[in-house]
């Protein structure tokens, strides 16, 4: 029997949170003195915490561990009483004296071994079962008195000397002799009265390395066509690619932007979306050719901000206020603003406007052709211009804009678009009922259907589920289904971090998040009645995030997830079914299993839901 280890060891090396020197030897003294019976997490997604070790017997029991590399003799700690409040750890160093509570590894031990309990353990009852989740302080540079001492006014605070079994601190004379009982004293436990395999399946799914950790590791794959794009450019500098959803349209850009950047140009992305572009930078840096670059040397903004940006750069700024904002926002986004910039690139007589060798447009069909062309303004003579496009996700109307008089008008020599066919995201499966939807609901004249990958078979399962129910029930169902995601997916292991909701609007998705939230579980969205503070929330919405994943349908276009709950109102017009259809193929298929549930008010697709693979209704 081989020891269960989440990230896999050979993966240690390439974990974006590097393991520290400390944190190495305390991996390696837990491999090689508890029996393979104890899996072992390394830096688990906990519901936004980040602990250094989680170990999991399912007979026998939990343990948490923070590990400090610290030398204690470098300087001068102390702990110090406080009337009423945690004693606080403090530091002090050529005669300054600073607090160190935000990182007192105490606390930090408390509240993990608290969420524990109350969270990831439901099954765990009672004061008993909670002393029975071991939380332990490593210390692997410092002496093991030294470290008793120091914080043993903390854990008697805590009431945590009560129990050392259940709450070890340990130091460098613990590891250094290979003495599990002071390290961990519950490690040679083999059977508790507490702990039961059921209790371990509620835990594997908040403990195991989310699917987007491991796939960024990973290096870049592409076939010879979307490799043959990023390596080259058109004569004249133009290409434009269209495809369907999960062809590789954004890889290609993604991977370009690297390609630029490691010939040493000045690369500008620019997308609708705010959040696409963190999807897009993530992308970027598994690219050969990134050298870990990426993020800071190419510009990456959306087309507002970067209007914005001009405004503000040129001494612009009151007539970027002074636009119709509050009566036309509409009107100010799509012609007024646009003209604005225009009319200021076009009085630069002295060059000082930035300007690149390379422009990439993302989801180019929410562009409107006007857009395009300041953004030609921006770009250097002789420079490069590329924009991708799926016209079956024409989720704001914008698409039918691209007339071939357009695109003649944007640079575009004549001849057909650079078509990309083959889906590589999603699993056969969802792209039959994706390809079912479009045929029924979209214009056939804007369709663009997706190929499944020749040969995939049944290497990626999925599970698909609709469920039809009224408004009234539409937020518990949704919080209920995006729970059995995880307990569904037995044998598989879906991280709950990897888990994401998709609304079609924000009060409904705000309600499903505050239904979340009463369950204890936190959610990374970007909810908000108030356009600034979404705009906020937008711009700190990424999938390393260790929560459930909750956005808007509009908002995740360009992304992709293997296990969502997708929320349908009632109202569904052209640009809504437009919309569906977006969620529904955001599907990412694994070898261990996607999965998807369409939570749906909406009476007009109860005809359609009844064709998946699980229909349920539930409207009491």
């Amino acid at each position: 029997m081989n020891r269960f280890v989440s990230p896999p060891i050979n993966q240690f090396d390439k974990l974006r949170q590097p393991l520290t020197e400390g944190e190495r030897l305390v991996f390696d003294f837990f491999n090689s003195h508890l029996s393979v019976e104890w899996e072992i997490y390394v830096q688990p997604h906990l519901n936004g915490l980040r602990p250094d070790f989680v170990l999991l017997h399912p007979r026998a029991g939990i343990a948490v561990f923070e590990v400090k590399d610290w030398n204690l003799a470098a300087m001068h700690y102390e702990v110090i009483e406080r009337d009423g409040k945690s004693p606080v750890l403090i530091g002090e160093k050529d005669g300054k004296r600073f607090s160190l509570q935000n990182q007192n590894p105490i606390e930090k031990i408390r509240r993990y071994k608290e969420e524990l309990h109350e969270l990831y353990c439901p099954r765990l009852d009672g004061k008993a079962s909670f002393a029975a989740i071991t939380a332990g302080v490593i210390f692997p540079f410092s002496d093991d008195s030294v470290v008793n001492d120091l914080f043993k006014t903390s854990l008697n605070y805590r009431n945590m000397s009560e129990y050392p079994a259940y709450n070890p601190v340990s130091g460098r004379n613990a590891i250094q002799s290979g003495s599990l009982p002071s390290v961990f004293p519950e490690g040679k436990r083999a059977f508790s009265k507490f702990m039961t395999e059921d209790l371990a399946k509620d835990l594997r799914n908040w403990l195991v390395e989310p699917d987007f950790a491991a796939s960024q590791r990973q290096p870049l794959e592409l076939d010879s066509t979307q490799l043959s794009f990023v390596k080259t450019r058109t004569k004249s500098g133009y290409r434009r690619i269209k495809g369907p959803a999960g062809s590789g349209k954004s890889l290609i850009l993604a991977a370009r932007a690297a390609e630029l950047l490691g010939e040493e140009k000045s690369v500008l992305v620019v997308t609708f979306n705010i959040t696409l572009l963190h999807y897009l930078m993530d992308i970027a840096v598994r690219w050969p050719q990134s050298s870990g670059r990426t993020r800071k040397d190419i510009t990456w903004l959306n087309f507002h901000f970067l209007c914005k940006r001009v405004c503000q750069e040129n001494d612009c700024e009151e007539e970027y206020k002074n636009l119709d904002w509050k009566n036309n926002l509409n009107k100010v986004l799509n012609i007024d603003l646009p003209n604005l910039v225009s009319s200021i690139i076009d009085s630069d007589e002295n060059g000082t406007i930035t300007k690149y060798d390379a422009i990439l447009v993302d989801e180019g069909q929410d562009f409107f052709p006007n857009w395009w062309n300041i953004l030609r303004k921006l770009c250097n003579e002789d420079g490069e211009m590329l924009l991708v496009a799926d016209a079956t996700q024409d989720i704001y109307g914008t698409a039918s804009s691209w007339t071939d008089e357009a695109m003649t008008g944007a640079g575009f020599p004549g001849g057909r678009w650079a078509e990309l066919k083959t889906s590589y995201r999603l699993p056969n499966e969802a792209i039959e009922y994706a390809k079912k939807f479009a045929e029924k609901y979209l214009p056939q004249e804007s369709v663009d259907l997706p190929s499944a990958e020749q040969g995939q078979l049944n290497l990626f399962p999925c599970s698909l589920k609709w469920v039809h129910t009224t408004p009234n029930f539409a937020s518990v169902i949704c919080r209920d289904e995006l729970f059995l995601l995880a307990t569904d997916s037995e044998p598989d292991l879906v991280s709950i971090p990897d888990i994401t909701f998709l609304s079609n609007t924000n009060k409904k998705g705000f309600d499903v998040v505050k239904e979340v939230g009463i369950k204890g579980v936190k959610s990374c969205h970007t909810y908000s009645e108030d356009g600034q503070e979404s705009r906020r929330k937008k711009m700190g919405f990424y999938m390393g995030d260790a929560r459930i994943k909750a956005t808007t349908l509009h908002s995740f276009k360009g992304w992709e997830s293997r296990a969502m709950v997708i929320f349908i109102g009632q109202s569904v017009d052209k640009k809504a079914l437009a919309l569906i259809y977006t969620g529904l193929t955001r599907l990412k298929r694994h070898t261990q299993g996607s999965y998807l549930t369409v939570v749906s008010c909406a009476p007009e697709l109860i005809e359609y839901g009844k064709t998946w693979p699980k229909y349920v209704e539930k409207t009491s």
